[in-house]
């Protein structure tokens, strides 16, 4: 029986740049820390001479962790259609947020590419929360992985 999420996985390009990206624009904290190589990770992920270092970030009131993954060997490609919202297979992963507005201010302050300006998605699409009205809006991480905000008020 499946009892809930345990992580995310991206695999990013530079795991520096990640990691201030993941921490110090969007206020994860990191938790773990590990190199990965040998028999066992390369049976798990399907891959020969695995080399890679993977870094935990979690959200300051928790919820799943983010595992970034830098993969050392062997390398794999970029491509551009990822960072598009209707190309086929896992495309974004949303993140709660108490003030949408200053957290868009604060990523285009950082440099970040976001898709709009929030957008309030109309009444009667979709309800989670009894009353609540949500706003959402999309951005890119260093390495083109969409991530989506979500404010309910």
């Amino acid at each position: 029986m499946i009892q809930g999420i345990d992580h995310l996985n991206v695999v990013v390009t530079d795991m520096d740049r990640s990691l201030k990206f993941y921490c110090g624009v969007l206020g994860f904290a990191k938790t773990k820390e590990a190199q990965l190589s040998g028999e066992w990770i390369e049976r798990i992920v399907g891959l020969k001479a695995v080399r890679a270092h993977a870094l935990f970030v979690e959200a300051p009131r928790g919820g799943p962790r983010i595992e970034l993954l830098k993969y050392e060997a062997p390398t794999g490609v970029a491509l551009a259609e990822n960072s598009r919202a209707n190309t086929i297979g896992l495309r974004h992963f949303a993140l709660r947020v108490s003030d949408i507005v200053a957290m868009v201010a604060k990523l285009r302050a950082a440099g970040v590419e976001v898709f709009s300006d929030p957008v309030l998605v109309p009444s009667g699409v979709v309800e989670f929360e009894a009353g609540a009205r949500k706003t959402l809006v999309y951005f890119l991480d260093p390495d083109g992985v969409i991530i989506e905000l979500a404010e309910y008020k």
